[in-house]
């Protein structure tokens, strides 16, 4: 197989080279699957300098998102199948033969998918959506739990309320436009360029603010005073932050609103004054979604299950970077350079050929 794998910390991705390596062979515990689309993450950026707290054992192949087709079961008998696959298909959970057969379109995320093939156990697996591409499907296994979790399980997003999305025309950024669209909310979306700005619009905000203009929170509060009628309020209900900017977004908050952190893209941790929290009887919350799997497990199941009524019903679409298309594991040093160059929108997508890695395989 091809793969781009990690033997040293690099300064950046144009260190990084597509090698041959062995084809994994069939796993008594993990799906061996034909990679076809791989997603790119800013974790990703970090992992390959050393920079990122969850770092693997060196050497590793790089990457972590990815989508593809079964080429080969676990070679046990049994198979346990995950209660959050059960849910979405309607059966029982509980000891049952393998849920993916050979030939399944499925896509997940493990480390290693920079590549052509990789091994990954049931439970990171899910079926690619009816309709939707390998492109697409690759990009959702991160971004849109998270925002599914802060938006509904955190915030408890109402039918009626305004929802302020901060770097909206990123991949958490348009998936939870979406999802508090379907909510029922009144969206505004943050971005930087014209470009992004229309993206969001495209994905359903119904107003976009230039986060580079120093007076935006006043904006958003001028868009709820013309617009928003009938309770009150002044200001959004929720804030969804991926970026770190709680402090000035305290000041476009209406009462009882709730920040949600989500993340830092802007660098810097945030050190927020208290009795302007207290002053607008407002709540600061945070989710680590990654920790879900260990904390709450149970929740990972009801907001997957969301999430695929969501896709089912129409009110969810894929948020794949179509402005420039990036081919074959050759070209993803220059996708991760774009993504963090901050020249993208949605998830920046690297799609395999169908025969990639093969003439490589031959040759060991």
């Amino acid at each position: 197989m091809k793969g781009i794998q990690v033997s040293k910390y690099v300064s950046g991705p144009q260190d990084l080279s597509v090698t041959t390596l062995p084809t994994p062979s069939p796993h008594p515990t993990k799906y061996l699957v034909r990679i076809y689309a791989s997603a790119t993450n800013f974790f990703d950026l970090l992992q390959i300098q050393g920079k990122y707290q969850h770092q693997p054992p060196l050497p590793w192949i790089a990457g972590m998102e990815f989508a593809g087709v079964v080429i080969a079961t676990p070679t046990t008998t049994e198979g346990s199948k995950s209660a959050v696959a059960s849910s979405i298909d309607g059966t029982v959970s509980g000891p049952t033969k393998h849920l993916y057969k050979v030939g399944d379109r499925v896509f997940g995320a493990v480390h290693g998918a920079y590549a052509t093939h990789i091994l990954a156990p049931e439970d990171s697996l899910f079926p690619v959506p009816q309709g939707w591409s390998f492109a697409d499907a690759a990009g959702l296994y991160v971004t849109t739990p998270t925002a599914y979790g802060a938006l509904v399980v955190r915030a408890k997003t109402q039918p009626g309320e305004w929802v302020l999305v901060h770097a909206g025309a990123g991949g958490v950024g348009l998936s939870a436009v979406q999802i508090a669209k379907a909510l029922g909310a009144t969206v505004i979306a943050t971005a930087g360029s014209e470009r992004k700005r229309q993206v969001c619009l495209d994905y359903g905000a119904d107003y976009v603010i230039d986060y580079r203009d120093k007076n935006w929170p006043q904006q958003v509060i001028a868009l709820c005073e013309k617009h928003r009628t009938g309770n009150g309020k002044q200001g959004v209900d929720v804030v969804y932050d991926p970026v770190g900017v709680i402090d000035p977004s305290i000041k476009c908050i209406a009462w009882n609103g709730r920040l949600l952190v989500i993340g830092f893209a802007g660098g810097a941790i945030e050190k927020v004054a208290l009795n302007r929290v207290l002053l607008k009887n407002i709540s600061i919350v945070g989710i680590h979604w990654g920790m879900y799997n260990t904390k709450e497990k149970e929740t990972v199941t009801v907001v997957w299950k969301g999430i695929f009524d969501l896709i089912s019903s129409g009110k969810l679409r894929g948020v794949t970077y179509t402005d420039k298309h990036y081919k074959g594991l050759e070209s993803v040093p220059a996708a991760l350079i774009a993504l963090g160059a901050r020249d993208t929108w949605g998830k920046v997508i690297v799609e395999l050929g169908e025969h990639e890695g093969e003439e490589a395989q031959s040759k060991l």
